[in-house]
């Protein structure tokens, strides 16, 4: 059975919008700390960044330390992978 991977490059494109958005929105949070609206969509937004950031580590290796695979038997592993900007990717 083959393995359904996602396009790298369109899951680096959405990761990269979705961080967008958190940011724009932590900009706007920094001056509205109260927004309710604000805060539900940059949780919104950081749940969706995470998933994504889990998914290209699963398939393309780790983007951010946090997803990486530290584990006994693949220490550090993710080192090993082509970067983004090694293929063409951002």
């Amino acid at each position: 059975m083959a393995e359904n991977r996602p396009c790298r490059k369109d899951l680096l494109h959405w990761i990269n919008v979705i961080s967008f958005a958190m940011n724009d929105t932590t900009l706007f949070l920094d001056t509205h700390p109260h927004n309710r609206e604000a805060l539900e969509f940059f949780e919104e937004c950081q749940s969706k960044r995470n998933r994504a950031l889990k998914e290209y580590a699963k398939y393309y290796g780790p983007l951010t330390i946090d997803t990486a695979d530290v584990s006994e038997t693949d220490r550090w592993n993710w080192i090993n992978e082509p970067w983004p900007w090694q293929e063409g990717g951002c």
